[in-house]
């Protein structure tokens, strides 16, 4: 863990995510040295987005489309992350309203706060 470092420019953000992306394929064991570097870098990466990514005041689904923008994920990811590509592109189009599972997942994986996924919005008709 000692080439953790803070994440202060764009490269130190870029590194960061290469190191962390290499963990997905193989997600170390937690309380291992590799788990608590993943776990690290994962909170450096959310400091680093929240401030220079901030998400607009705006309903659930603008959060979400923000900030798939901002951090370069792709509903691709969103469906990996929900495990279906219909029901991440009903949600996005609106025709489907989050569920608790998914704000967990969004919350716990993403790291986007569950009270911007909380509010009240409209579907569409």
């Amino acid at each position: 863990m000692m080439d953790i470092r803070p994440i202060k420019t764009d490269a130190d953000y870029e590194w960061a995510l290469a190191e962390v992306t290499r963990y997905f394929e193989q997600q170390p064991e937690p309380g291992s040295t590799e788990g608590d570097r993943f776990d690290v870098l994962s909170d450096l990466i959310a400091a680093y987005e929240e401030r220079h990514f901030p998400l607009p005041d705006a309903d659930p689904v603008e959060a979400l489309r923000a900030f798939l923008e901002a951090t370069g994920r792709t509903q691709q990811d969103l469906a990996v992350l929900f495990g279906s590509a219909p029901r991440a592109s009903e949600v996005l189009r609106r025709k489907r309203a989050l569920t608790v599972d998914m704000i967990g997942k969004l919350s716990k994986e993403w790291g986007i706060p569950a009270d911007v996924l909380v509010r009240p919005y409209r579907l569409a008709a």
